[in-house]
């Protein structure tokens, strides 16, 4: 039975004897780098990269499920590297939301105590 699987895997039209297989899979290492991205300081983070990472996924995963026959190694992957680049997204703008937060707190502070004075 294992057999007669892994014989229907490897002469799969997207099995491990096409491309359609193998530029998935080699994919996923822009997921690992992204993850492993997580631990940069959202500064550092870019937003051009990102956009275009996540526009990449989500252009992806949806053709891998109109051609024939469906590729969902091409959709899995696709569909990871687009959450992992929305999230990254997310932790630059929760920063940047942080940052105005701040910078309002200390300018209506400088206000408030220029019109004590």
């Amino acid at each position: 039975m294992a057999a007669s699987k892994f014989q229907a895997l490897w002469n799969h039209p997207a099995g491990p004897k096409t491309i359609h297989f193998w530029a998935p899979t080699f994919k996923w290492f822009l997921n690992i780098a992204n993850v492993a991205d997580f631990a940069k300081p959202p500064e550092e983070i870019s937003y051009t990269q990102q956009v275009a990472l996540s526009c990449n996924g989500l252009i992806w995963a949806r053709y891998s499920m109109v051609i024939t026959p469906k590729n969902w190694n091409l959709f899995s992957v696709s569909s990871a590297l687009a959450c992992t680049c929305v999230y990254q997204i997310s932790r630059k703008i929760r920063l940047k939301k942080g940052h105005l937060y701040m910078f309002l707190r200390l300018f209506l502070y400088s206000f408030m105590v220029g019109m004590t004075d």
